[in-house]
């Protein structure tokens, strides 16, 4: 009579069910743990790419106004330009891709002495990436994000 009863075997164990959300937790676990860097390497790509449209700019301007540098750069957003004034006619429009901000630095500061502001672009007027002092020569320095902290690059234009 025993072996007329028929197991209804419809349904899974539990430890089939702990294992598949042990999987899923895993999964859930690495996209957590990559989103943050993902999300850094853009934000670094960016401002590297507003970083070489500036070094472009300056090099723009001083070949079309017959070497002269630049002295003035400022801007925000998605627009910044580059020059000998903020009134200059000549001045170099450059499209940023986001919320960076540019600003010049004329003083005799050691370029990179001390940690940028992520989204910031400073250029130092007369300067080399170096801190070599140069009439002719500026330097973009920008902010890198990286794990547990920020560390200075630099373009020479």
């Amino acid at each position: 009579m025993l072996n007329n009863i028929k197991k209804n075997n419809k349904g899974f164990t539990i430890i089939e069910v702990m294992i598949v959300l042990a999987i899923a937790g895993l999964i859930i676990l690495i996209v957590l743990l990559a989103v943050p860097a993902l999300q850094r390497n853009g934000r670094n790509t960016s401002i590297k790419n507003d970083a070489s449209a500036v070094a472009a700019g300056i090099s723009e301007y001083a070949s079309n106004n017959d070497g002269t540098p630049i002295t003035y750069a400022s801007g925000s957003g998605t627009s910044a330009f580059v020059g000998v004034s903020a009134n200059d006619a000549n001045k170099v429009t450059i499209k940023l891709q986001g919320s960076t901000t540019l600003n010049a630095n004329t003083s005799a500061a050691t370029p990179g002495s001390t940690v940028l502001t992520a989204g910031v672009i400073t250029v130092y007027v007369k300067h080399t990436c170096a801190g070599v002092s140069n009439t002719r020569a500026s330097a973009v320095w920008y902010s890198i994000e990286q794990t547990g902290a920020s560390k200075n690059a630099c373009i020479d234009a």
